[in-house]
């Protein structure tokens, strides 16, 4: 019978080599469950493996966890090579662990399990593309892409996924994933994604924390997929035959406000100019039309201190294939109705409230605002120029409480109207300043 009894390590050990000496303090383990594998310089865990706040492993050569192996990390765990797990990989939600892949050589995350992170640091300064994943890693907290590109294109069943609250830090263009990418709940997320050496997220949120989407970056033509030549061509003139984003609805049912980015070393330069009567939109590829249909959407600066240029924004009416076009510009005829686009909600009279000069006259409108992230933090029907304006403060609709002053920053409006004979769409940023 194999002895349950767990043993705390109160001093440095070796662990039959696989360990560098004073890098164990402080752990439990599975008296003789853990044992080495001769022959393939390999540390395989076959029991429990619990590593506790406020204490450090580091595993130096291969790790393996077995079918039946536990490990669960609430202290600091640095794996200096590579990963597999066939077991459980867990945390405790209340512990700040925090599990570091780092190294000077390529490193293989695989396993026939999920592997749970609470806390995820990606560090590898050995090659542009030193992290290979080939299963199922989540984030709870926080993922740091410091160094590397996380490759999850080359092996199967790769899939990084960020759960309700989880947030991710430093991406860029040698810091991301290339490869699929999941968000759970409805928290606002920017989706760390790009291919080669391109960081190019999608972004949006949701209003349900039932939602789970999957987002994917392709720097490849769409054509090859599905002609361009199958498009509405009434509004559609030409399409992005560069790159595309798959993004997929893998639980709920509403629609989102997606935004998309635009980098001038993987975006045709013809997508970056809007010309008189013409605009660049968001496309998608409709399995129903069985055609590239137009979204619409506005071209719009980053901020700043971005790895990408600009950025573009619709409201969107389904999911799976997206890129970039151009296409006739459908707002060109409304000219009877002035859009001030920035809002000082100071009380000095000037620019106070969302100011649609003449819409008076379309009685049966409705207006959405959302934030950078695609989150609503306003919406009114029947918007008007006396006492039904926006003033610079949410609604409490979404993820911002009611009445709450909103933070100085971009901001994108979706108006629509009917002028008695048919339905009319306007959109554009909005500028707010709330300092």
């Amino acid at each position: 019978m194999k002895n349950n009894t767990l043993h705390k390590v109160n001093k440095q050990k070796k662990t039959e080599g696989f360990f560098k000496s004073g890098s164990v303090c402080g752990f439990c383990l599975l008296a003789g469950l853990l044992a080495s594998q001769q022959g393939n310089a390999q540390f395989s865990n076959k029991g429990n493996v619990t590593v506790k706040d406020g204490t450090i492993l580091s595993v130096h050569e291969d790790y393996k966890n077995q079918d039946s192996a536990t490990f669960t990390n609430d202290g600091q765990v640095y794996i200096f090579k590579n990963w597999n797990n066939d077991g459980t990989v867990d945390f405790t939600e209340s512990a700040a662990g925090k599990t570091f892949f780092i190294g000077k050589a390529d490193q293989y995350i695989e396993g026939k399990k999920r592997s749970d992170f609470q806390n995820l640091e990606f560090n590898n300064t050995s090659d542009i593309t030193p992290f290979y994943l080939g299963t199922e890693i989540s984030v709870n907290n926080k993922a740091e892409f410091t160094k590397g590109i996380v490759d999850g294109v080359e092996l199967p069943g790769a899939l990084v996924i960020f759960k309700d609250n989880a947030i991710h830090d430093k991406t860029g263009d040698q810091s991301f994933v290339d490869g699929k990418v999941q968000k759970t709940g409805k928290k606002e997320f920017k989706f760390p994604v790009g291919s080669g050496t391109f960081y190019r997220p999608s972004i949006h949120a949701a209003t349900s924390d039932n939602n789970i989407y999957t987002t994917q970056y392709f720097l490849k033509n769409s054509a090859e997929l599905h002609s361009h030549e199958s498009r509405d061509k009434k509004t559609i003139l030409e399409i992005n035959n560069a790159e595309y984003w798959e993004v997929k609805q893998d639980k709920g049912a509403e629609k989102i406000v997606l935004s998309l980015t635009l980098d001038s070393d993987t975006t045709p330069s013809q997508f970056f100019t809007e010309t008189k009567g013409v605009k660049v939109a968001i496309v998608r590829w409709d399995d129903v039309a069985n055609e590239w249909v137009n979204e619409k959407g506005q071209l719009g600066e980053t901020g700043g201190g971005e790895a990408y240029s600009k950025i573009i924004t619709a409201q969107v009416g389904g999911y799976g294939l997206f890129t970039i076009a151009l296409v006739k510009d459908e707002e060109a005829e409304i000219d009877d109705l002035v859009v001030y686009n920035a809002v000082s909600p100071n009380g000095d009279g000037k620019n106070d409230k969302f100011l649609i000069e003449g819409i008076n006259k379309y009685p049966n409108n409705t207006v959405e605002i959302y934030n950078r992230w695609g989150v609503k933090v306003y919406e009114a029907n029947g918007y008007n120029e006396n006492d039904r304006m926006f003033e610079g403060y949410s609604d409490g609709r979404a993820t911002v409480n009611r009445g709450e002053k909103l933070p100085t920053g971009t901001y994108f409006y979706i108006l629509k109207y009917s002028d008695g004979k048919k339905s009319k769409e306007k959109s554009g940023y909005l500028y707010i300043n709330n300092q």
